[in-house]
């Protein structure tokens, strides 16, 4: 199994779709600003929560390593269906999109 890489300007179309954004950075990250509509499962709890993995998920990080990181494990635990924000939430900046602030819904 693999991922695909995807790029900040495919995110809304990909959303639009249905996928589900998941935040693969610390907690404390997280809170500072993330992409709208994502999740937080650092990247240091996936190891045991691989159920809590969709197909159709996006995987977000700062810089698109933790989340490809994560998309390249989950991909060995046989998850389809991935795909990883390439560039992360620096990426998303560099576009001119906001990002949230705070903890998750």
């Amino acid at each position: 199994m693999t991922y695909q890489d995807i790029f900040t300007t495919e995110l809304e179309v990909k959303k639009r779709e249905g996928a589900r954004l998941i935040d693969v950075r610390e907690r404390s990250e997280y809170t500072q600003g993330h992409v709208p509509d994502a999740v937080n499962l650092p990247l240091s709890e996936l190891v045991g929560r691989e159920d809590e993995i969709a197909p159709n998920t996006v995987l977000i990080c700062a810089s698109g390593n933790r989340s490809s990181q994560a998309a390249a494990y989950l991909a060995s635990q046989g998850k389809a269906g991935l795909m990883n924000l390439s560039g992360g939430t620096a990426a998303w900046v560099r576009e001119g999109c906001d990002l949230h602030r705070g903890e998750q819904p």
